[in-house]
């Protein structure tokens, strides 16, 4: 492994779990009303883009980890229509 791919790993480890506690607290709290439907569904288009682009590359890092972040985008997705609502 090169330092390209240990870059890339690194890159998308940081990106990746720094989605975790937002998506945790959304949960936690049942609400939200604070996150932006527009940030969630542009977010998770750039997530699909750039995983097929690294599907069509071969480029592991994009791989993994676009796939992790767009799963978690879709939990907060799911999240924002289940819980954007509430008063």
């Amino acid at each position: 492994m090169n330092w390209h791919e240990v870059l890339g790993f690194l890159a998308g480890l940081f990106i990746t779990v720094g989605i975790v506690p937002q998506v945790w607290r959304l949960f936690q709290l049942k609400s939200a009303r604070e996150i932006s439907l527009s940030f969630t569904l542009l977010f998770l288009a750039g997530g699909l883009c750039w995983l097929i682009y690294g599907i069509a590359l071969g480029l592991l890092p994009l791989i993994i980890w676009n796939s992790i972040s767009v799963l978690l985008m879709c939990l907060m997705l799911f999240a924002k229509i289940r819980y954007g609502r509430q008063t």
